[in-house]
């Protein structure tokens, strides 16, 4: 496998992983989740060097991408959070006054 189709294949694989956090899929989020994983220990394996103004286009699609999930699974936390919040009678205002408790 060359860099090159590392790289699509991790396109790929994210591509599939916003589909499945859109449609809120566990299964397939942990496929397309393992298969990105996968190729990104390939491309590790094939080890750095020049990249090809395609190479960083590449690359520069795929990092647009993650953070397109990143995104996702933030939005997805937030709505956990506010829900819980709500159940627990806080109202969900994250952004109260008041002293801070932490636990260890």
């Amino acid at each position: 496998m060359t860099r090159r189709d590392a790289l699509i294949r991790v396109i790929d694989s994210l591509h599939a992983e916003i589909a499945a956090l859109k449609d809120n899929d566990i299964g397939a989020l942990e496929r397309a989740t393992a298969e990105k994983l996968a190729t990104i220990e390939t491309l590790r394996a094939l080890g750095d060097g020049p990249a090809s103004p395609e190479l960083q286009e590449l690359a520069s699609e795929a990092n647009r991408l993650n953070e397109t999930c990143r995104i996702y699974v933030n939005l997805m936390a937030a709505n956990v959070r506010r829900r819980l919040q709500l159940l627990t009678g806080e109202g969900g205002n994250a952004y109260r006054r008041g002293p801070v408790t932490a636990y260890a």
